[in-house]
């Protein structure tokens, strides 16, 4: 979507970088011309993911290995990027957790572990770069991984809805907030797109045979990470420089599809022929009672 070198120059740290939608991201950033930091947990992981983009894109990624949940892991990633690279222009918060589950089967750990990845880990990461680029007057950017029921609420990820909600609050907070040092913070609130680890974890077997996850989708398929990774770039440039607390949906219309009346489209043409008929009928009896 972008001209070549849309990003040249930047540096951008991206959480939870080392797979799935992150690894997707991280590496359009890097075709776009950024600097990639990485980082997630496992050590081994981000160092082959930034091995394999290294030799795809020619781009320079660092792999740093972070819980999210510890500070000190934060301010030694933040420490090592611009020991690398100079400056830390934009913050991608990609780290997630998330299962489904009725929520009284859950133990009071499985909540917390949740809330304090999604949560937790999204606004120390945002306070340690928020510092950083106060201090040192650069307008950077922030952009969250939100979801669409971080919005609407959703049953059986409650952990995770609470957790969303927070952080999209907190985004559109320090956007009014931290405006006025020229820093900006967006959210992405994507619909279903399929990554190996968080798919299986919310469609299981037997769950993914039960229930097709497009049925409810108005365009009827999932999401491509290119569509995602398109998005997250422009929001991370310089082109959305006047967008700044907002959260943008991109879900193939999943949300719209949950209105009333929407499971109405498994009604057949003949059916509707009936229904025509019987609302004329009504009709005519209603003015008739009138007259």
């Amino acid at each position: 979507m972008l001209r070549d070198d849309a990003l040249k120059g930047k540096t951008i740290i991206v959480t939870g970088g080392g797979t799935g939608l992150g690894k997707s991201i991280s590496r359009y950033l890097l075709q776009l011309g950024a600097n990639v930091t990485i980082c997630s947990r496992r050590q081994a992981v981000i160092d082959e993911t930034a091995k394999e983009l290294m030799d795809e894109t020619g781009g320079t990624v660092l792999a740093v290995a972070c819980d999210v949940r510890n500070p000190e892991q934060i301010e030694n990633v933040l420490a090592e990027t611009i020991k690398k690279f100079g400056q830390v222009d934009g913050l991608l918060n990609n780290s997630a957790g998330n299962f489904i589950s009725p929520t009284e089967r859950l133990s009071y750990k499985a909540f917390d572990t949740i809330v304090d990845i999604v949560l937790r880990g999204t606004y120390y990461f945002t306070l340690a770069v928020g510092k950083y680029w106060i201090e040192n007057k650069i307008k950077g950017t922030v952009l969250n991984i939100s979801t669409t029921y971080a919005t609407t609420g959703s049953g059986y990820v409650v952990p995770s809805a609470v957790a969303k909600g927070g952080a999209l609050i907190m985004t559109k907070s320090l956007a009014a907030e931290w405006g006025k040092y020229g820093i900006r913070l967006n959210a992405i609130a994507p619909g279903p797109f399929p990554t190996k680890g968080a798919w299986d974890r919310l469609f299981p077997e037997p769950l993914a045979s039960m229930m097709d996850p497009t049925s409810r989708i108005p365009l009827k398929r999932v999401g491509e990470h290119g569509e995602l990774a398109n998005l997250a770039a422009y929001l991370l440039s310089d082109y959305s420089g006047y967008i700044t607390g907002e959260s943008i949906t991109i879900d193939g219309g999943e949300v719209l599809a949950a209105g009333e009346f929407s499971h109405l489209e498994s009604v057949t043409p003949e059916q509707w022929d009936m229904i025509g008929e019987t609302i004329k009928q009504a009709n005519r009896a209603s003015k008739k009672e009138g007259q």
